[in-house]
């Protein structure tokens, strides 16, 4: 028996929001905003709280520094029902901070800092794979997962043990990593997700399916390429399906991407299929938006469901 339906492993953090940033100072040193507020984040984090807030029983490997902002973390997630045993603390490591200027229509730009390459192992716990249903990498191309070594080894218990892996990614920072340098990591990866900016600069191509046709011929089973306001892609060796958005009034972008890729999951690990999962996650995706912060919009399954339903 799965101890768990889906375990999430990569990044916790602590976003300071910026929205409605002014770039005009009022003084020598000072500028305005229209609000500033802290906020739990990370893939792995927004990730287990919004499966959870689903109905899943979700766990979360990650490090935490033993500071403030990891404490904010660790309450939060048990809060939301997240289970916190396989949190990795350290007191050599702070826990990462990023400072996000959110624009009046939901976009962002974020400030990283060497925080955010924490010297985090997952490799050397992956008897907790066992545990689950389906396995979560929050960060492909970036800590921890930018080693190919680390990436191999990870996916690879997982695949041994019939667990179903899903991977998101991001653009690389401090590690330049193409597709090329986990080619023998890909096939064992079963659903992919990039956004269309990061499927754009990993294939090479600018038009969705074939940027999905590099990713199917690097032997993903299968591609979901995020198209923001424009919907999804999904393309695998045997269906290809596309969904518009949901028309919605966004406030803020944070987190869109991994409520998605939490509802997806979900979903699948129901049994659905997959265009019922990726109606299902854009929903989830498009609900995220709706107020500040990656874990303040998504409410419950049923608030999910609602909107489907609605077909708004």
């Amino acid at each position: 028996m799965s101890k768990y339906d889906i375990l999430f492993i990569g990044t916790a953090i602590v976003d300071s929001i910026i929205r409605g940033f002014d770039p005009n100072p009022v003084s020598a040193t000072g500028y305005r905003a229209d609000s500033g507020s802290l906020h739990i984040g990370g893939e792995a984090v927004n990730g287990a709280i919004a499966a959870a807030k689903l109905g899943m029983k979700t766990a979360v490997l990650c490090p935490l520094g033993d500071d403030a902002a990891g404490s904010m973390i660790e309450t939060a997630l048990a809060a939301y029902g997240v289970d916190t045993s396989l949190i990795v603390k350290s007191g050599d490591h702070p826990t990462p901070v990023t400072t996000m200027f959110v624009a009046q229509d939901g976009t962002r730009r974020s400030i990283t800092n060497k925080a955010h390459r924490y010297n985090f192992h997952p490799e050397r716990y992956l008897d907790a794979l066992g545990k689950a249903k389906a396995v979560v990498l929050g960060s492909l191309f970036r800590a921890p997962f930018d080693d190919p070594a680390v990436i191999r080894q990870v996916v690879s218990a997982a695949h041994e043990n019939g667990i179903t892996v899903f991977a998101d990614t991001k653009l690389p920072n401090f590690t330049k990593l193409k597709l090329e340098d986990i080619a023998d990591s890909l096939p064992m990866i079963d659903f992919i997700t990039p956004n269309e900016d990061e499927a754009r600069y990993y294939s090479g191509e600018d038009d969705p399916e074939k940027m999905a046709d590099v990713f199917l011929d690097a032997g993903v089973r299968g591609v979901i390429i995020k198209l923001g306001g424009k919907g999804c892609l999904y393309k695998s060796k045997e269906e290809t399906i596309c969904l518009p958005a949901y028309d919605i009034a966004a406030v803020d972008a944070s987190g869109a991407g991994d409520n998605f890729l939490a509802g997806f999951t979900s979903e699948i690990v129901r049994g659905s299929d997959v265009r019922s999962a990726l109606t299902f996650a854009n929903a989830c995706g498009a609900i995220c938006t709706t107020a500040v912060g990656a874990c303040t919009a998504l409410q419950g399954r049923q608030q999910v469901l609602d909107l489907v339903e609605s077909g708004a």
